[in-house]
């Protein structure tokens, strides 16, 4: 078995590599993910965030240059801990260091509460949408990207990948990713899988997306045909 989530990111040189990673130019996270995440928020103005997984938050700054009123961040591994205190020092915001399971989520508290490719790591995410629910205020938003389970049901390699077999598509469970120098245990569930899970936790599910390319994203061609072969991202939102 490898990593699991947070502690994934503890072994240094995994970290020095994935902030390399994250750097780099036309990486999936900018190109993709994020500008589908900030569509889908929309105004953030004057809401309470909780970001589970924050990584090293320098996402909760564009929150709070944004005009939200505060920003909570949830982070398992001591290097995204210590990564996210620098980057959040002067704003109204603060850091916890525990994984997602052990937190204890205060009832009633947040009008948003994100979570950007965290979720695939954790095994029991039913209960976890149930926490969330309690957690947020009345109309308050739960907003998260996972990786897409095409990509989870795909044998996992090292390199750039050209082709794909998605295979045990219906097959839930853990399965091994060759990534930034080690081996971490992700969770496949299909898209039925988190859709379903979001309304029986008493979430109205509002937006679903695929993480398509837009041509505007990308600075070379061949990058955004490379990425309109397959979805890398699932979106979702729901409302309490």
């Amino acid at each position: 078995m490898g990593f699991r989530g947070s502690d994934f990111f503890d072994d240094d040189c995994i970290f020095q590599n994935y902030m390399a990673r994250r750097e780099g130019q036309e990486n999936a996270n900018d190109t993709l993910e994020k500008p589908l995440i900030r569509e889908m928020m929309g105004d953030v103005s004057g809401l309470s965030v909780l970001d589970l997984g924050c990584g090293d938050a320098r996402f909760g700054i564009e929150l709070l240059e944004a005009g939200c009123a505060d920003y909570l961040g949830v982070e398992g591994s001591h290097n995204m801990v210590e990564a996210a205190a620098g980057n959040l020092h002067g704003y109204p915001a603060k850091v916890v260091h525990s994984t997602i399971e052990d937190w204890p989520f205060p009832a009633g508290r947040f009008d948003l509460v994100l979570s950007r490719l965290v979720l695939h790591y954790i095994e029991d995410l039913d209960s976890l949408y149930c926490r969330i629910h309690q957690a947020l205020k009345p109309g308050g938003r739960l907003l998260f990207s996972v990786e897409h389970p095409v990509i989870t049901s795909t044998l996992q390699t090292a390199g750039q990948r050209t082709n794909w077999l998605v295979d045990q598509y219906f097959v839930n469970g853990p399965r091994q990713q060759h990534w930034m120098g080690g081996t971490v245990s992700k969770y496949h569930r299909t898209i039925e899988d988190y859709f379903l899970g979001l309304q029986k936790a008493g979430f109205t599910v509002e937006q679903l997306r695929e993480s398509r390319p837009l041509r505007e994203n990308f600075l070379h061609q061949e990058t955004y045909e490379r990425r309109m072969r397959i979805p890398l991202f699932l979106l979702l939102s729901g409302r309490k």
